[in-house]
């Protein structure tokens, strides 16, 4: 994190993330991770679920955020906010429908602790709290405990208890998951297998961010960069 509290994580290709933030060393693999990424997208492209879970989007303010760093959350407040301030100048709840996709380094926002405290997402996505600098090592993002967070009402469950729809990225959980898995010597199908399982209740996996992105101004969103 930075003096503005933000991600120190510099935006780079996949590959590059994953070498230089230090969560795995898979440059060998590279042809074949592109390779199997490539395949596993074409298997995906009709993600299920994905077609109504754009349906659902809703209203006359319809905005979405587009988040590929976890900032330690600060999209989740922006997010609060775009409610907070819109009904501050009057608009109804039902004319107000925000949407977050994280992808890139954001997905670990989506996965619950069990998999944070697993697969050391606090190393792999560097995701420390941007006051004590310790790192973050469960989703506190997740039912927190009151005044852990910045804002109230900004945790994704309460988020979604106020309509906002989530999506997270499956061409990142691919790559990230792979890459992890090569680190760990694991099975990299069988950690993909259970990062998925991992996603938290109510989030829809997407075929990709950058997709949902496109078909949700397609339904109307405005864009907004959180990230």
């Amino acid at each position: 994190m930075n003096a503005n509290g933000r991600s120190t994580i510099h935006r780079r290709g996949f590959l590059g993330t994953l070498v230089a933030a230090g969560a795995v060393g898979v440059t060998s693999l590279a042809p074949f991770r592109l390779n199997a990424m490539q395949e596993k997208m074409m298997n995906n492209a009709g993600s299920s679920g994905f077609e109504d879970w754009l349906n659902k989007i809703r209203g006359k303010h319809r905005q979405v955020f587009d988040v590929p760093q976890h900032v330690a959350g600060l999209p989740l407040a922006q997010t609060r906010v775009f409610l907070m301030t819109n009904k501050a100048v009057g608009a109804p709840d039902d004319d107000v429908q925000a949407v977050v996709v994280l992808r890139h380094e954001a997905i670990p926002l989506a996965m619950d602790s069990a998999l944070w405290k697993k697969y050391n997402f606090s190393k792999v996505f560097n995701v420390v709290d941007g006051q004590t600098k310790k790192p973050i090592t469960q989703n506190i993002f997740w039912q927190p405990k009151e005044g852990t967070l910045m804002l109230p009402g900004m945790s994704i469950d309460e988020l979604m208890k106020s309509g906002v729809l989530f999506g997270v990225c499956d061409m990142a959980l691919t790559v990230f998951s792979m890459g992890v898995a090569k680190k760990m010597k694991l099975n990299a199908d069988e950690v993909k297998k259970e990062w998925v399982a991992g996603v938290l209740p109510g989030i829809q996996v997407v075929p990709s961010g950058v997709l949902a992105v496109n078909r949700t101004q397609e339904h109307g969103c405005t864009y907004c960069f959180a990230g």
